[in-house]
């Protein structure tokens, strides 16, 4: 009796994702769609292959990727398993760091850093901050990746003031929330709206989209514990790659 599910989707080898990153979306995408059901059986491993398009070594290193995420249980002699725990990876509702979440998800995260440079602030970023136009603003621009693949394009914006010497500092790896913890700056809430709009050229080109994808943009304002803003960032989620976790409750 055959009690495996057929697994759906496209490996390209000219993308620039490696080919068993991809894998492990496209056998994430299925569980998350619920084609792959918690306790239920990949297919053979030869099947998965030709389905695929890739070889058993690439197929090996997906699969074992997953079973270190908690996402599949080996069974000797018998194939994979998704776990019975697999849940779909969101983002909380709490405040908290890309690098934070990414390691509660059990994920690795890594940033390309796009620009890291200090400019006067506009009358509407001054505004915004609560500061006067024309202070030093330090603008960090990132492509957030998590196991290599992109999933934001984040543009924060703080004054130079609040970490003197942040602009020599390399944040391909380094947490932007851990840097400033370390100067004393540590927002403890922040103000966010999500809109659902399409990507333009220069964020299809970064998060690996065709123009006009959807994108989920979120505007986020930092605040610290005396209600002072502390830094604003615009961050631009592939739309299908993003998913908040909301809890509402009755007064």
């Amino acid at each position: 009796m055959n009690d495996s599910s057929e697994v759906s989707g496209t490996v390209l080898p000219g993308y620039p994702e490696p080919l068993w990153i991809q894998a492990v979306n496209v056998i994430r995408g299925e569980i998350d769609r619920g084609v792959l059901q918690p306790g239920s059986r990949l297919p053979p491993e030869r099947e998965l292959c030709q389905q695929l398009s890739i070889s058993r070594v690439t197929l090996r290193k997906a699969l074992g990727s997953l079973v270190e995420a908690g996402v599949l249980n080996p069974s000797h002699g018998r194939g994979w398993y998704v776990a019975q725990s697999a849940q779909k990876k969101e983002w909380p509702n709490s405040l908290e760091s890309f690098s934070e979440t990414a390691t509660r998800m059990g994920l690795r995260p890594h940033s390309k850093v796009l620009r890291a440079e200090t400019s006067p602030a506009s009358i509407d970023e001054a505004e915004q901050l609560k500061i006067a136009p024309g202070t030093a603003l330090f603008r960090l621009e990132r492509v957030r990746l998590l196991e290599g693949v992109p999933i934001a394009l984040d543009l924060t914006r703080l004054r130079h003031a609040l970490a003197p010497e942040i602009e020599r500092l390399d944040f391909q790896d380094r947490s932007l929330y851990s840097t400033l913890s370390a100067a004393g700056v540590e927002p403890v809430r922040a103000d966010s709206t999500i809109e659902a709009t399409k990507a333009d050229e220069r964020a299809a080109e970064h998060l690996d989209l065709t123009p006009g994808d959807p994108v989920l943009v979120m505007q986020q304002l930092a605040m610290s514990a005396q209600q002072e803003p502390l830094f604003a960032s615009t961050i631009q989620y592939a739309g299908d790659r993003y998913r908040l976790r909301m809890s509402f409750a009755r007064s």
